[in-house]
């Protein structure tokens, strides 16, 4: 490895300029024209390269998620949908590249599949950039490094362990990389971005490091090269009005406008060393990344091989990295072609033992997975409601768990706001939650007949765009009530969920205003006689917002506190956190809930992932933190 490497035979890595990449992506939407335009800029801005992306969708996407994108998730949806809209054709990519050396700046592209590779060889790219999806996609990086050419990966969407297993990957073959640190969320907020992880990829690897940015303004791209970035990558626009999902987080040629507000993103941008995948990040990963896909069908009991595999999206299976581990193994069940793997369809030894003993256990579950997990022994069910499940026909067992029900807290692209001041606004609030109410009662409590009560989990809303007003929380708060009082919560209890200073909606780039503070939220239940969910998450995050002491926090709110969301956090939107894994010492915290009848669910944000283990591995941690301090 060294800590330079040649692209198009310019050096980048330490003592040379950054090399500077302007992401002309798919910013094109489907026009050459455009795209040339996109050049242009480039050109004049100076930048060194021009990038733009390559995919065959049959080849990263499943054929039924490509034919029917409706079908898919909503992000995935969308993603296809614009996908198809904007794609050019290979004879564009091959007038735009030639059109690129014209104008003296290096063409380069990312290749979303194997297929897009084998075309791009005929380009003479002089380098790869590996987008954050495909970090883990071991298929895609064999094919590349086949080509001997240098790499430019960036590390977005990827948790520390996946870094360091790519790069093993790519040392045992001698490869030529760059790593880039980056931020997946479109855009990306300040606080959120941990320039100085630059600095951990730098120490760990020895290879060249620079900064992918997708966040506003231009003060924390030139703050990255200020701290050491040997590349730097942002994505360009001609205009940030445009249609489609990166215009937003794009630059315009002129971006003085900015400045101010940019010294503010720099002051606001330096972080830590660690990394967690943040909510919107995870979103993105699962609509981007990839999974372990059949490309055969296979008998039970038939021993999988290796060109029985791809990898495609969405990422709701087995990571690609972990393929070697796959092939080998026999299926315990018959499997169909072009089937996402789960590690279930396997039969293969796992060494994860679980056996909580935490009284009032629950996990969360969907409609559609609930009898698809090996949940372990859980004494409650937490539905999440959606906006589609509140149109929904449901086929229900009957199950011995207590009930819970989460209430939409975005319905569309519209923020569910029981507080808002808007009375229409207010009023779409109402029915969305009064739905939920009426659908808990006639179609899913009946499911579950150990519940007689069955509560109902509701954010309070209050989110601006721009900045806290804590000023307005008196306001928000009375919205909030008058909302509550017209609902009719008759079978049903409606408890009201602390919220954390910065909402991972819209990319977490937004703020909360109400029902964070104690003495707020106690003002509230004793004005109202309300009881509340308290998650152990949000306010994890509020204290470190606010300068609080969580433990003060959660006993001032225990005598509210009917339900109970724990999670581990970290800094002040590192939510859903692995217990253990964030900041909140829980042998603190867990003295204040030693009484504590009501349940306690274990809301970890990827406790879905490995058929629901890491609800399970949370529930053991506590449970034993519990077992300690007592």
């Amino acid at each position: 490895m060294s800590s330079q490497l040649s692209l198009g035979g310019r050096a980048v890595g330490d003592g040379e300029p950054a090399y500077l990449i302007a992401e002309a992506g798919i910013n094109h939407n489907g026009s050459l024209d455009r795209a040339k335009r996109l050049v242009d800029a480039a050109a004049d801005a100076g930048v060194d390269a021009v990038k733009f992306q390559k995919r065959s969708l049959p080849e990263t996407y499943r054929e039924d998620v490509v034919e029917r994108p409706s079908r898919a998730e909503l992000g995935v949806e969308y993603t296809v949908s614009n996908l198809k809209r904007v794609t050019l054709s290979d004879a564009a990519f091959r007038e735009l590249a030639a059109y690129t050396r014209e104008q003296s700046l290096e063409f380069l592209c990312s290749p979303w599949d194997e297929a897009s590779v084998d075309f791009l060889e005929t380009l003479d790219l002089p380098a790869y950039k590996i987008g954050s999806p495909d970090l883990t996609n071991l298929f895609l990086l064999e094919r590349v490094l086949e080509t001997g050419k240098p790499l430019v990966l960036s590390t977005g969407m990827a948790e520390e362990s996946e870094i360091d297993r790519t790069v093993d990957v790519l040392e045992e073959r001698g490869a030529d990389y760059a790593l880039l640190h980056c931020r997946s969320t479109y855009p990306a907020p300040f606080h959120n971005l941990d320039l100085r992880f630059m600095e951990e990829l730098d120490d760990r690897y020895d290879v060249p490091v620079g900064y992918s940015g997708h966040e506003r303004g231009t003060a924390v791209s030139a703050a990255a090269v200020g701290m050491g970035a040997t590349i730097l990558e942002r994505h360009l626009t001609l205009d940030r009005e445009l249609e489609g999902p990166d215009h937003d987080a794009s630059l315009e040629p002129d971006e003085f406008a900015a400045l101010v507000e940019d010294v503010r993103a720099v002051e606001a941008s330096r972080g830590s060393r660690r990394r967690y995948l943040t909510r919107g990040e995870y979103n993105n990963r699962v609509s981007l990344a990839k999974s372990l896909v059949t490309t055969r069908a296979v008998d039970a009991g038939e021993t999988i091989a290796r060109e029985d595999l791809t990898a495609k999206s969405p990422a709701k299976g087995i990571s690609p990295q972990e393929y070697e581990g796959v092939v080998g193994a026999t299926a315990s069940r018959p499997i169909g072609v072009d089937e996402t793997l789960q590690w279930d369809d396997l039969d293969r030894s796992v060494d994860e033992t679980y056996d909580p003993e935490l009284d009032g256990w629950g996990v969360v579950v969907r409609f559609s997975d609930i009898d698809d997990h090996d949940w372990g022994e859980p004494d409650l069910f937490e539905f999440r409601v959606n906006g589609a499940d509140l149109d929904a026909e449901f086929d229900l067992d009957t199950y011995p768990q207590e009930l819970g029900i989460h209430a939409p807290e975005q319905v569309g692209h519209g923020l569910v706001d029981p507080s808002a001041t808007d009375e229409a606004a207010r009023e779409r609030a109402v029915e969305i939650v009064q739905r939920t109410i009426d659908l808990t009662r006639e179609e899913i409590s009946p499911r579950f007949p150990a519940t007689e009560r069955p509560p109902i989990v509701v954010h309070p809303g209050g989110v601006t765009r721009d900045a806290m007003h804590r000023e307005d929380v008196p306001e928000l708060n009375a919205a909030l009530e008058r909302s509550l009082d017209e609902l009719d919560e008759d079978g049903v209890e409606v408890l009201v969920e602390n919220m954390p200073p910065l909402p991972w909606l819209y990319g977490g780039q937004q703020y909360h205003n109400n029902f964070m503070g104690a003495d707020e939220i106690a003002a509230f239940c004793e004005r109202t006689g309300r009881r509340i969910c308290y998650d152990t998450s949000h306010a994890k995050l509020w204290c470190n917002y606010a300068g609080v002491d969580l433990v003060e926090h959660a006993r001032a709110l225990r005598p509210y506190t009917a339900y109970l969301h724990v999670a581990d956090a970290a800094g002040v939107d590192g939510e859903g956190l692995q217990i253990g894994d964030g900041e909140i010492d829980f042998e603190r915290l867990m003295p204040v809930y030693e009484d504590f009848d009501g349940p306690i669910i274990t809301e970890i944000w990827r406790g879905h992932e490995r058929r629901g283990a890491g609800f399970k591995e949370a529930a053991q941690r506590l449970s034993e933190i519990r077992q300690h301090v007592r």
